[in-house]
């Protein structure tokens, strides 16, 4: 059976990180192994939320696993909040990477702004871990400060050439940009290869209304597609259908809350689009 590693944190209300993750790489058939960077009672769109500091226990698991002999097909790190978090990440790396598919979700920002509490200075620390990366997905918000140019949501499609090429100068052979729109009313996301120096954009519809965690369902479906032997921009492509279909389905549902999308309800798509062959 296959592995994958994910290290962020986990909100026991709300659905986006180690939330969404364990569930949806589960479903996909791989087994699911965590490091919970720390523990809240809700994600941060609520107000008054508790949180409690794991940091000190992500060094002993790996010790753990490493007297184990553990091992996974591929290391996926998501939200981490402090440099002590994205040194350890490293080290998940070093230690349990050298044969896996390394991804890196540099969750930290967003609309043109990073999140409370995070800096520049742990932007430009992020990027030390993005080059350590086979794969990065950041949004453009996230783009902007890894490379420490102005934000702009109207780049021409050049520009974003550009941009996934200067992601990809010093470490992570793939690069895809999250959230991208080419043209009013569609959405997507545009991906790099550098090692073919390939392109690839992808995009459909986009939904009315925008919901915390999608990101992260993102990234975790598109980790799963890759370990399960899709190619790179199948990956890309069931990671946005199925992000837009779990919309879609959320926005069905009268009185639906906003603190998170249905997945559950839409797993049986996510599977049926593992299934499909290569087109």
């Amino acid at each position: 059976m296959k592995k994958i590693v994910t290290m962020q944190d986990i909100s026991c209300v709300g659905k986006c990180s180690l939330t969404v993750a364990l569930p949806l790489i589960s479903a996909a058939g791989i087994e699911t192994a965590v490091i919970p960077t720390a523990v809240l009672s809700t994600h941060t769109m609520f107000s008054g939320f508790t949180f409690h500091d794991l940091t000190d226990q992500v060094r002993p698991i790996m010790d753990h696993w490493e007297k184990e002999k553990f091992a996974f097909e591929a290391v996926y790190t998501g939200y981490l909040g402090s440099f002590e978090q994205l040194d350890l990440a490293k080290e998940l790396f070093r230690r349990f990477g050298k044969n896996s598919l390394k991804l890196v979700d540099p969750c930290m920002a967003d609309n043109g702004k990073l999140y409370a509490g995070f800096t520049e200075e742990f932007a430009r620390a992020m990027k030390y871990l993005c080059d350590e990366a086979d794969i990065i997905c950041p949004n453009l918000t996230e783009a902007s400060f890894l490379l420490g140019i102005p934000y702009n949501t109207g780049y021409a499609e050049g520009d974003i050439q550009e941009i996934l090429r200067r992601l990809t100068e010093n470490g992570a052979a793939k690069a895809v940009l999250t959230g991208i729109s080419l043209k009013k009313g569609e959405l997507g996301a545009y991906a790099y290869d550098r090692e073919k120096d390939l392109f690839y954009y992808y995009a459909g519809a986009e939904e009315p209304e925008h919901f915390h965690g999608t990101g992260d369902i993102w990234a975790s479906v598109f980790c799963a597609s890759m370990v399960n032997g899709k190619t790179f921009e199948e990956a890309v492509r069931i990671a946005c259908d199925y992000v837009r279909e779990t919309i879609r389905v959320t926005l069905a549902e009268p009185g639906h809350n906003k603190y998170g999308v249905n997945f559950e309800q839409t797993i049986p798509y996510l599977l049926k689009k593992l299934e499909e062959s290569e087109a």
